[in-house]
């Protein structure tokens, strides 16, 4: 029977050991460590995240009574009390520095987008994060409430986070749009939290479009109309120029507004979009397609620990919700790099009951039965 170290252990590989540290050197404060490591929390955390733990407490259990197979992790259990001084001390930024390193490993193996065009298309929203105002004053939102907020940039090329930002939940969502960078003639899809005038101007002057929806205080006059295709939904395509103050002071230029009838539910949407060449319909494709972040934040609340908090500093929220984050994209690249029709969801599912079996992986993901039972198939033949 082949040997293989334990599927946990395979999959942390996906990890570059000498790129973690050397993170980690870069995002360290205070004196060396003498016992531990950001490696040894890491690895406990990402067990959190995997097997589903709901506390320090537990995760130190699951450790210890695993002890024996940690070995080939480079770690050791880890005492909670020590766990909690990492996630309250040491800083949160390495794990968003690690996010981008995997990224960018993710994004090499990844499938392209449904569409036909080559522009590369993102998604943003951002998302509350409920919390309690009593164990998390620092985290004060309104009304009594507690909040912090991820924001993410989905890459629909294989729906992955590609940009990410965990904010206290006042910071407003335009205000993260601002700060992001994206490839030159990319399509950047948003709903009406982001609208706003001069960024539409940035975006335009930069040669990036976007697609949003019309806000009802929007002013315009119609420049050009188009003919439509009524059949296929689209109801308008018209060339405008927005006549309110702010937009004519910032010398915003014509936009392209297209009107859309859903055949399933007879809503009509009216879309903002700065790109003239794409087809009417493929315009209201496009921002249907924007659901998809909505359904990555339902998968990462529902199947991750990021509403349930280990620790209750601002530091070790923020450390827990990047881990889980990272852990999405190791997940990911599995799902890439193994080339299985396999979900995401079903990976996670078999993770969380084999961690510590000394099997092989991608035996695991392509539902290879056990080596031993192989063994005992075959004697059954024999006699």
């Amino acid at each position: 029977m082949a040997h293989n170290n334990t599927v946990f252990s395979q999959l942390l590989k996906y990890v570059p050991r000498h790129e973690f540290e050397h993170l980690a050197n870069q995002h360290h404060e205070g004196r060396r460590f003498r016992k531990t490591s950001r490696w040894s929390q890491f690895v406990a955390m990402s067990l959190g995240q995997l097997a589903g733990r709901q506390s320090l407490r537990d995760i130190e259990s699951n450790m210890k009574a695993q002890n024996c197979r940690l070995y080939h992790l480079g770690t050791e259990a880890i005492p909670r009390s020590t766990l909690a001084r990492l996630n309250s001390n040491q800083p949160y930024t390495l794990y968003e520095a690690l996010f981008a390193k995997l990224y960018d490993r993710c994004r090499a193996h990844a499938p392209g987008h449904p569409f036909k065009f080559k522009n590369k298309l993102y998604s943003l929203d951002a998302s509350l994060i409920d919390l309690s105002l009593k164990i998390f004053p620092w985290a004060h939102y309104a009304l009594g409430k507690a909040a912090m907020k991820l924001h993410i940039g989905l890459d629909h090329s294989g729906y992955l986070p590609s940009f990410a930002a965990v904010t206290v939940g006042k910071v407003s969502d335009i205000e993260i749009g601002r700060m992001l960078n994206f490839t030159k003639r990319s399509i950047v899809v948003f709903d009406k939290g982001y609208v706003d005038y001069r960024w539409f101007k940035q975006l335009n002057d930069k040669d990036i479009f976007f697609v949003t929806r019309i806000r009802k205080n929007m002013i315009w006059r119609v420049d050009e109309r188009r003919q439509v295709d009524r059949s296929t939904g689209v109801t308008s395509d018209q060339t405008i120029a927005l006549t309110g103050i702010k937009p004519r002071k910032l010398g915003l230029p014509c936009l392209r507004r297209v009107g859309y009838r859903d055949p399933n539910t007879g809503k009509h949407y009216q879309f903002l979009t700065n790109n003239f060449e794409l087809d009417a319909k493929t315009v209201a494709e496009i921002y249907k397609e924007r659901w998809q972040v909505e359904l990555f934040f339902k998968w990462i609340k529902q199947n991750l620990k990021i509403k349930a908090f280990v620790g209750n500093s601002k530091n070790a929220v923020m450390t827990q919700i990047w881990i889980a984050i990272c852990t999405c994209l190791l997940l990911a690249y599995l799902k890439f790099s193994s080339s299985l029709d396999i979900s995401i969801q079903k990976i996670l599912r078999l993770l969380q009951l084999n961690l510590f079996m000394r099997r092989d992986l991608m035996a695991l993901l392509r539902g290879d039965p056990p080596d031993e039972i192989k063994g005992e198939n075959l004697q059954l033949r024999l006699i």
